[in-house]
């Protein structure tokens, strides 16, 4: 079987990419970072937490992060799941054991009862990012926040690649009567105003992760049509195409396995952008109220908060600069991208 990267075939051309690629600096040390920070969001729970990461009591090792213990385990009274913050179980433990915390001690949700100044408080050492409206913790908000945001970002981006792919092939491949009625829908589609609509559908359902995704997946999935379609309809008078019909290879082997690697070099340079996309879609949405569920760990909520208390410009400021960085550094990759597949420059 021949070797593919992304879809491509392994020529000296793809080398060439892929050289070019990695010559960008700018864009192969975002790539880097990116890559870093996304890795890190992952493992969100080790980072931050209100639950330590190992619980030495009495001789044996608990793991609250994965799994959740009744006091009763740690000499308490009760059989409810251990509240590791409460003073008086933190004695116990002390007293047999002791604790290893993340390095963030909130979770996404944990309120911070000890302040020491009404919520929002400003940053400490306690809260290092401060605290939003309701008491919780920014750091951890933030790295939560990111995480969703990028995992939506990637889901958004390979449905609505997929789909806009495989509409833009049919019309491309097949032309006729097949493209001209694709092109009028899409024309009536796009048209459509988006923003309102995902509005009045994200309030009609309740929001959760999937909705959300299915519900901008109607409407995302055209950024990639128009390239793959003007591909396929060059590609589908090509002497190895005429020649693949006249031994009748069927003609979802030859899209998908003849025309549509040469469509991919076209469309790879458009993903880091969707991606991008995407992402501000979604923290769009939320800014709005209109997007995850109320309570998510999101951007666009702790933005929505810097909006609303203007007093703490930690909140505005922090949720400004995560998301300026998570773009930029996906901009930097796009170019890179687009200037690694540019012709005018891949020669050898």
């Amino acid at each position: 079987m021949e070797d593919r990267v992304l879809a491509l075939r392994s020529t000296p051309l793809t080398g060439r990419r892929l050289q070019k690629c990695c010559a960008n600096r700018r864009g192969f040390w975002s790539l880097w970072i990116f890559l870093v920070l996304f890795l890190a969001s992952l493992f969100a729970e080790i980072i931050a937490n209100d639950r330590p990461l190992v619980v030495y009591y009495d001789e044996a090792f608990y793991f609250p992060v994965f799994e959740r213990y009744p006091e009763t385990v740690f000499g308490g009274e009760f059989e409810t799941e251990t509240d590791y913050r409460d003073p008086y179980v933190i004695d116990l433990i002390h007293a047999k054991g002791w604790l290893l915390w993340p390095l963030v001690e909130y979770g996404p949700k944990t309120i911070n009862y000890e302040l020491t100044q009404p919520a929002p408080a400003p940053p400490s050492a306690q809260n290092w990012l401060g605290t939003d409206d309701q008491g919780r913790d920014v750091t951890a908000r933030i790295v939560y926040g990111f995480r969703i945001s990028v995992l939506f970002g990637l889901a958004l981006t390979l449905f609505s690649s997929i789909v806009g792919v495989t509409a833009g092939a049919v019309q491309g491949y097949f032309g006729g009567w097949t493209d001209l009625l694709f092109q009028r829908f899409i024309e009536i589609w796009s048209g459509l105003p988006v923003l309102f609509l995902l509005i009045i559908l994200s309030s009609v359902v309740e929001p959760n992760f999937w909705w959300l995704l299915g519900i901008m997946l109607l409407f995302s999935w055209m950024a990639l049509v128009g390239v793959v379609r003007a591909e396929f309809l060059r590609a589908r008078n090509f002497d190895y195409v005429r020649a693949a019909r006249a031994l009748g290879v069927r003609n979802l082997t030859i899209m998908f396995r003849h025309v549509l690697p040469n469509a991919m070099v076209a469309t790879l340079t458009f993903l880091p952008f969707i991606l991008s996309g995407s992402i501000t879609t979604l923290t769009s949405l939320d800014f709005l109220g209109f997007g995850l569920p109320p309570g998510s760990a999101s951007l666009g909520e702790l933005l929505a908060q810097g909006k609303a208390n203007l007093q703490a410009p930690w909140l505005g400021i922090s949720g400004f600069v995560v998301l300026a960085l998570m773009l930029t550094l996906l901009i930097f990759i796009g170019e890179a991208v687009r200037d690694a597949f540019d012709p005018r420059k891949t020669r050898p």
